[in-house]
């Protein structure tokens, strides 16, 4: 006995694995968790369709049975009245008993049809149900593949663009840049270079020039200007 208990514990056991590794590989793979799905409500309906079938059998039977005891009870009424007429008094009695048996016979049967009228409409309803919801599973599982097709498509995407690095092209246009601006400045300080020691010397020499030039010429213009005054007072 308690060999038999601990293989049943671990029967438990790895179906409960077996239904966590499935569970796992129907998150992975949806399509085969909507095809298990679709596939069980199939299974069910064929068995709920096999049980209309069996229900509306029945239910024809009993309509069946029901004609034909009222046919026969229609006779015997007819059989009766024709022994009423014929002042029949023994053909009558036993009659009059058929008769009674009949009419139990088709009451019963009435209420049996009765039923059964209900519960193959009842079938009928659950089967056109369970049909309708495996269309609507159906369809609920292309549209769910869809989008998950389309959020892994996004997710693919947005990784590729997590995934593209700038840094390599930046720090080549960094070092671009660099490059330009050690260039304008090596160009200034070559301008600087040239305009420093001799050049700057020649630029103070000449204006230094103008400066003496200028004083020239004004010394010139003074001297210039007393002459004529002498000239007017002699």
């Amino acid at each position: 006995m308690a060999g038999g208990g601990f293989f049943a514990r671990l029967k438990n056991l790895w179906r409960g694995f077996l239904s966590i590794w499935i569970s796992d590989v129907e998150k992975e793979h949806p399509e085969i968790a909507y095809e298990n799905a679709i596939n069980s409500m199939i299974e069910k309906y064929t068995q709920l369709k096999k049980a209309t079938a069996a229900i509306i059998r029945r239910r024809e039977e009993v309509e069946q049975r029901l004609g034909d005891k009222n046919k026969e009870l229609a006779q015997v009424s007819g059989d009766l009245n024709t022994a009423v007429e014929t002042n029949q008094a023994d053909l009558g009695m036993v009659l009059i008993q058929k008769q009674k048996a009949l009419q139990d016979e088709v009451s019963g049967l009435t209420a049996d049809r009765d039923q059964a009228l209900k519960d193959a409409d009842s079938a009928k309803a659950s089967l056109l149900q369970v049909q309708g919801e495996i269309k609507k599973l159906k369809a609920e599982k292309d549209n769910m593949l869809a989008k998950m097709a389309s959020a892994q498509a996004r997710i693919r995407i947005q990784e590729q663009l997590e995934g593209l690095s700038v840094e390599a092209d930046v720090k080549a246009l960094d070092n671009v840049r660099e490059h330009i601006k050690n260039t304008v400045a090596q160009a200034n300080l070559n301008k600087e270079l040239g305009e420093s020691d001799l050049d700057q010397r020649l630029k103070a020499l000449r204006a230094q020039t103008g400066d003496v030039t200028a004083k020239s010429e004004w010394e010139r213009l003074q001297a210039a200007r007393a002459a004529k005054q002498g000239q007017k007072t002699m």
